[in-house]
């Protein structure tokens, strides 16, 4: 069997998702707005990269900054949303909401995976804001499609999470453990030895894969320089 890591990156066009494949990444997350730290894209872009690569493609459901679903208004845009892309053929998704009080917010979650309908999905980075994180693995793991957390261990990123990291990869297989634990949020190629040691098979980046910054498009070069290490 193959212990080759997943590398997922985020793509904001065709142009990213094209440099991303050709750099070697076996994933895409796809966003728009990352000054928002990522929004649901248009269904004419999921489209578009759909047509120009033949990677897995997931895509962000989530229309305001933060980590709330917001008003009733836009939880029903969020779903509207949600049965666009579905219609347009995506089947692959990443959300994630927490209530006020910092637990999963399984209303939402749960009338967003009615439409869903069994696709696979990651929950996101709103793990690193939860109240309990373990707490909150355990409430969501028998939610049908659920096969990834993105984390960084931490809101502050992947230097302050890592202890947490490792610790949930040796809990990997147990009750809200299943899922792959997907590391992302200022990742940093040197983190990569002690996660891989540790059995991380799933690698996030975004910036790391824009030398220019986010005005400019993916780097293939950046990409493949990760691949190179993952597959090291």
């Amino acid at each position: 069997m193959s212990n080759r890591a997943l590398l997922e990156v985020i793509a904001l066009d065709a142009e990213d998702a094209i440099a991303a494949r050709t750099g070697g990444a076996d994933r895409l997350e796809l966003v728009t707005d990352m000054a928002a730290d990522g929004l649901t894209p248009p269904r004419e872009t999921f489209a578009a990269i759909r047509a120009a690569v033949d990677l897995p493609l997931r895509v962000m459901l989530r229309l305001t900054d933060g980590f709330s679903a917001g008003s009733p208004a836009d939880m029903d845009a969020l779903v509207a949303g949600a049965e666009g892309l579905r219609a347009e053929g995506a089947d692959e998704f990443v959300l994630g909401f927490l209530d006020e009080a910092g637990d999963p917010d399984l209303v939402t979650v749960e009338r967003l995976l009615a439409v869903l309908d069994g696709c696979r999905w990651t929950f996101h980075r709103a793990i690193d804001r939860a109240a309990d994180r373990d707490a909150l693995r355990k409430q969501l793991a028998d939610l049908p499609g659920l096969d990834t957390y993105l984390t960084a261990g931490s809101a502050a990123g992947v230097e302050d999470g890592l202890p947490t990291l490792l610790r949930e990869a040796a809990r990997r297989g147990e009750p809200g453990y299943e899922p792959r634990l997907l590391v992302g949020g200022g990742l940093r190629l040197s983190h990569v030895p002690a996660l891989r040691a540790a059995g991380v098979d799933g690698f996030h980046i975004g910036g790391a894969a824009r030398p220019g910054g986010w005005g400019e498009p993916v780097s293939a070069g950046a990409v493949g320089e990760w691949r190179a290490v993952l597959d090291a």
